[in-house]
């Protein structure tokens, strides 16, 4: 009968996986000026940060009677990608608004 020879001690040897840490997640926030308008803080969560219409009215009155409201979270480079969208948007409209990420605690 022939076997599968698997080494001078026919012993089979296990390659031990790495274990995966998650990546981190991280909160964008958006901050309050005196200049950016409700309506236009309104769009950007509707628009970049694909809230519903109720959702982004409650984080916009978060943001304007609070000093910030929380836009989601996500994985490092899509926050940064959102707030740059955030930040180039607002600079093209002549508005001040700023956004930030914060690291989650895993």
């Amino acid at each position: 009968m022939s076997g599968i020879s698997t080494g001078a001690d026919d012993q089979i040897q296990l390659r031990q996986r790495p274990s995966l840490k998650r990546p981190s997640n991280y909160t964008v926030i958006m901050l309050n000026d005196d200049y950016t308008t409700m309506e236009f803080v309104i769009d950007c969560l509707v628009s970049i940060f694909k809230q519903d219409a109720e959702h982004a009215y409650s984080v916009m009155l978060d943001v304007h009677t609070k000093g910030a409201g929380i836009c989601g979270v996500y994985s490092k480079e899509i926050a940064e990608t959102r707030i740059s969208i955030v930040h180039s948007r607002a600079r093209k409209a002549g508005f001040p608004l700023q956004c930030i990420m914060e690291k989650n605690d895993d």
